[in-house]
C-alpha cells in the first residue's frame, strides 16, 4: 500500500478538517432555518419571564424604592416584555458587571442605558438603538448659535475629563478664539453655569441636556455633534430574542411611543426619539 508523504497527509487533515467545518456550519444554518432553539428564547418563553438586569444607581434609567421599580428603562422594557407575553424580573447589578451577569447566565437581558458597545460583540448582541446619548450643543433661545461654526469668540463649558471636554479642546485648537471652560465637575455644573450667564454655550451628553431644556425653556439643543446609541443587551445566542425584541422596539417607534416616553421622563422641552 502506498504511502502518503507527510505533507500530503497534512494536506488531506486540512482538507478533512475543512470539511467537517462546512458540514457543521451547514447543520446549523439548516437548524436556524428549521426554527432550532434560540435556548434564551426557549427558556424565557416557557417561564414567561425574562430576567433583566440593570443599574438602578443611573436615573432616571431605572430607579429601585423597596423592590419596585421604575425609570425610563424600566418602562420601556415592561411595555416589550408585554407586547411578548412576558413579565420582567429586575435584578440590580452593577454598572460594571452588567456583562459578566450576561455572561454568566445571572441575567437574560440587560436594560440599563446602555451605549452601543461592540467590544463586547463576543458574549453580547444587541437591539436597534432607541435613544441617542451623544453630545449636543446647549445654548440660549435667541443666541443666533446653531452649529460650532458659531462658537466663533463665545465662551463654552463642558464637564473635565467629559466626551464634551475633549470635543471642546479640540475646537477651540482649530479656533483660538473660543474661550473654553472646562473646570466643571459635572455636565449639570456646566450647566448650571449657562443658566446664570456665564456661558454661551455648553456642550454635554444629551441626557443631561434634557433636564435643563425641562427647566428652563430659554434653553435649547441647538445641534446634535455625534450619535451614541443606546440598546438593550441579550447573549450572543440569544438570535430569537433579539429579533423579538428589534420587532416590538420597531411597532413602538411607529406608534410614537418614544415621544410620549421622552415626554414623561425629560420632559415637554426635551428633544425626541433622535434615532436615526
Amino acid at each position: 500500500m502506498r504511502q502518503l508523504s507527510p505533507s500530503r497527509r497534512i494536506r488531506s487533515l486540512i482538507d478533512l478538517l475543512a470539511i467537517a467545518i462546512l458540514l457543521t456550519y451547514g447543520w446549523s444554518v439548516r437548524q436556524t432555518r428549521a426554527g432550532a432553539a434560540d435556548p434564551t428564547w426557549t427558556e424565557v418563553v416557557e417561564r414567561g419571564i425574562v430576567v433583566v438586569g440593570s443599574d438602578p444607581g443611573f436615573r432616571p434609567f431605572a430607579i429601585e424604592r423597596e423592590g419596585a421599580w421604575s425609570g425610563y428603562d424600566v418602562e420601556l422594557m415592561e411595555e416589550i416584555a408585554r407586547r411578548l407575553g412576558l413579565r420582567v424580573r429586575w435584578q440590580a447589578v452593577s454598572y460594571d458587571a452588567l456583562y459578566d451577569s450576561l455572561g454568566s447566565g445571572q441575567v437574560e437581558m440587560l436594560a440599563s442605558a446602555l451605549p452601543l458597545a461592540p467590544e463586547q460583540g463576543w458574549r453580547a448582541r444587541f437591539s436597534q438603538a432607541y435613544l441617542d446619548g451623544g453630545l449636543v450643543l446647549v445654548t440660549r433661545r435667541g443666541s443666533g448659535i446653531r452649529a460650532e461654526s458659531d462658537l466663533v469668540g463665545q465662551t463654552v463649558g463642558a464637564a473635565l475629563g467629559s466626551d464634551g471636554d475633549t470635543r471642546l479642546r479640540a475646537l477651540q485648537q482649530g479656533n483660538p478664539t473660543i474661550r473654553a471652560r472646562s473646570g466643571f465637575d459635572t455636565p449639570s455644573e456646566a450647566l448650571a453655569a449657562l443658566e446664570r450667564g456665564a456661558l454661551e454655550a455648553v456642550i454635554v451628553d444629551s441626557i443631561s441636556a434634557l433636564s435643563l431644556t425641562e427647566s428652563n425653556r430659554d434653553f435649547v439643543v441647538a445641534r446634535g455633534l455625534s450619535y451614541e446609541p443606546y440598546v438593550l443587551a441579550m447573549p450572543f445566542g440569544a438570535y430569537q430574542l433579539q429579533a423579538e425584541v428589534d420587532r416590538v422596539l420597531g411597532e413602538l417607534r411607529a406608534e410614537g411611543y418614544f415621544e410620549r416616553l421622552n415626554t414623561r421622563w425629560f420632559g415637554e422641552g426635551a428633544p425626541l426619539d433622535q434615532t436615526p
